[in-house]
């Protein structure tokens, strides 16, 4: 995992404990484009996301789900973390 990304693998295992991994993966590979409706949606919600998660976490999603190439290394994370 890069350095630029450290909350991808605390992000994995969340998913992984709630039996969601692969569906993450798969609802952001058919979302494309619309993950960047996504992201607006999270830089919305921050006032409440961020009186819940921490408010570098919540940047870190916004920011990946804002990126169509982050978007994609994470999906590809997740299905390599889930074939381990």
């Amino acid at each position: 995992m890069s350095a630029d990304h450290p909350f991808w693998e605390i992000w994995t295992k969340t998913l992984r404990r709630w039996g969601m991994q692969a569906l993450a993966a798969s609802l952001l590979e058919a979302a494309g484009p619309l993950t960047t409706l996504g992201a607006q949606m999270v830089y919305l919600s921050q006032p409440v996301l961020n009186s819940i998660f921490p408010r570098s976490s919540v940047d870190a999603l916004a920011t990946m789900l804002d990126d169509p190439a982050e978007t994609q290394q994470f999906i590809v994370f997740l299905r390599e973390s889930s074939a381990a």
